[in-house]
């Protein structure tokens, strides 16, 4: 299921907090758990790694454990990116909003350094 998107030239939502403007993308409750589902196992990876930290557990150890962590996060990178690109980007472009192309690309550029 694609997220319920508004986001076209005269359609975009900004949302404030705390006196600056953001960005709003609405997404199902399906997209939404599935993502927050990822964030909370690297969020539990991370205090993993404070304990081991506290604990004074063998480097190595911890090293794997960081790589699993990394690599959750990057699972919830590519999952971000597929539905901004599925749903986002491609109603932006029906919508006649090519900037999103350029955002694209400097995203893309970020994510690869």
């Amino acid at each position: 299921m694609q997220p319920n998107l508004n986001i076209g030239n005269e359609n975009k939502q900004k949302r404030h907090c705390c006196q600056e403007n953001m960005r709003h993308t609405d997404r199902s409750e399906d997209e939404k758990k599935a993502l927050m589902t990822r964030l909370k196992r690297v969020e539990g990876q991370i205090r993993g790694i404070e304990k081991m930290v506290e604990q004074d557990l063998y480097c190595p150890d911890i090293l794997i454990q960081v790589s699993a962590a990394t690599s959750a996060l990057n699972s919830f990178t590519k999952v971000l990116l597929s539905n901004h690109i599925k749903g986002c980007v491609a109603t932006d472009i029906k919508n006649g909003n090519d900037e999103t192309i350029d955002e694209l690309c400097n995203i893309l550029q970020r994510l690869m350094r």
